[in-house]
């Protein structure tokens, strides 16, 4: 009973900013300060959902786009890993490499789609190139950041007890990177997120961002809105299930602190 009252709890406190986000939305219309024809108002946007999943367009559109980020989330953090791994544990490896990580880091993927066309098509491939690209260096920085602030008293104590790198590598290092790999993919996660209208742009038929950009066309709010929305919560959702990931992964360190 008592986790069933803090599970209640816990979701009302995670409602409460959503339901005066919705207030303050609502009582924006009704004041006149924004041409209502400009704002949808939230039972016209859900009314709007309605239609799309009677048209069955949106769970396509939906599927479309999860699939493409998580694509190219996976395959961004299948490299970072090994890629912070190397950067953070030799220095002249990271000396060499950080420039170059930092310089394409603080490229905009949008500016990269001339390219994917060129290099890769107008299919599947140049979407997800895009949200890879995205992914990795968001994700890389946060992996060897996490290893370099990793205390070289383990590895000297490692060190002391006769270890080899190997082993300092696979019980030490691994261990105490977990919660930085967690970290990197959370972020990763959002700038996948965040990157999707973007990689839609790439003559996408299907998807979120696709769905946006077709209803701007035809200056079809309600349907921009939905889109908006419906990429917010997917993310949201993703976040709050890696987070509860993250907490039984990483709870031995919680406990190893006390």
């Amino acid at each position: 009973m008592n986790k069933s009252s803090n599970a209640l709890a816990n979701f009302g406190w995670a409602a409460l900013p959503f339901i005066f986000l919705l207030v303050f939305w609502s009582l924006l219309r009704m004041t006149g300060l924004i041409n209502p024809t400009l704002l949808p108002s939230p039972t016209e946007v859900a009314q709007t959902l309605w239609i799309h999943l009677n048209e069955g367009d949106y769970l396509i559109n939906v599927w479309m786009s999860v699939q493409r980020v998580v694509l190219g989330l996976v395959m961004g953090m299948l490299l970072a890993v090994p890629v912070g791994f190397l950067i953070g544990w030799y220095k002249p490896v990271r000396r060499f490499v950080d420039p170059l990580i930092n310089f394409f880091r603080a490229l905009p993927p949008i500016a990269l789609i001339p390219l994917a066309i060129v290099y890769l098509g107008i299919g599947e491939v140049a979407k997800v190139a895009i949200l890879f690209y995205a992914s990795f260096f968001a994700a890389v920085i946060v992996m060897y950041e996490g290893m370099i602030q990793i205390s070289p008293v383990y590895i000297r104590v490692a060190r002391t007890l006769g270890a080899t790198d190997l082993e300092i590598f696979r019980k030490v290092m691994l261990p105490m990177t977990v919660p930085h790999m967690l970290t990197a993919l959370r972020v990763a996660l959002g700038v996948a997120w965040a990157t999707l209208v973007a990689s839609e742009l790439v003559a996408a038929q299907q998807g979120l961002g696709a769905m946006i950009q077709n209803a701007s066309a035809f200056f079809d709010l309600r349907t921009i809105y939905l889109g908006i929305i419906s990429i917010g919560a997917l993310a949201l959702l993703m976040d709050i299930a890696l987070r509860r990931i993250s907490n039984r992964l990483v709870s031995w360190q919680d406990k190893a602190e006390h």
